[in-house]
C-alpha cells in the first residue's frame, strides 16, 4: 500500500498509536484522523504532529470520507468479546480500503473478522512483531535475523 496521498484513520493515542502516527505523517499520508478514549490525548498527539510535520493534516473524530487505512493501535481485540476500538454508526467498516490491527493474539480479532466480512483487505501485527524482534536481534547480535526461522516459529506459535 503506497502511504503518500493515503487517508488513514488511527483507533489509539497511546505509544504504538502515536509512533504510527508520527511514521504515517513522515511518509506523507494526505490526512490523518485520530480516535481515542480520551479526547484529550488526541488532540495532543494531533498539535505534535502539526508541529513536527507541517503540512500534515491532522484531526481528533471520525472521516466523513473513506479511508484507505483503518489502524488499531488500542488493546481492544485482545479478547473475543471486546468492543470494536470505534463506533461502528460513526464509521462503517465498508469506508476503509484496509484493516490493520496491530494485535497480533488473537490472530484474527473481533475488528478483522468484521474488516473480513465488510470486504476490506485485513492484517493482524505478526508482520509488526516479526520485524520489531529480527531488528532488535541484529542490534543486541551484530548479525542478520532469520527473518524466514522468526516467522516460521511465530506463525506455529500464533496460528497454531
Amino acid at each position: 500500500m503506497k502511504l503518500s496521498g493515503s487517508k488513514v484513520l488511527i483507533a489509539g493515542a497511546g505509544g504504538a498509536g502515536r509512533v504510527a502516527a508520527l511514521k504515517l505523517a513522515a511518509e506523507g499520508v494526505s490526512e490523518l484522523f485520530l480516535l481515542n478514549r480520551t479526547v484529550k490525548k488526541a488532540e495532543a498527539l494531533a498539535f505534535e504532529i502539526h508541529q513536527r510535520f507541517p503540512k500534515a493534516k491532522a484531526v481528533v473524530g471520525y472521516p466523513g470520507i473513506p479511508v484507505d487505512l483503518l489502524l488499531n493501535a488500542t488493546s481492544l481485540g485482545l479478547t473475543p468479546t471486546d468492543e470494536l476500538p470505534f463506533d461502528e454508526r460513526e464509521f462503517p467498516l465498508s469506508r476503509a480500503k484496509a484493516v490493520y490491527d496491530m494485535i497480533y493474539r488473537p490472530a484474527e480479532t473481533p475488528l478483522l473478522r468484521k474488516a473480513k466480512a465488510a470486504g476490506c483487505r485485513a492484517a493482524n501485527g505478526l508482520g509488526m512483531l516479526l520485524y520489531q524482534g529480527a531488528k532488535a536481534l541484529e542490534i543486541w547480535s551484530g548479525q542478520p535475523a532469520p527473518l524466514s526461522f522468526m516467522r516460521a516459529a511465530l506463525e506455529i506459535n500464533i496460528y497454531g
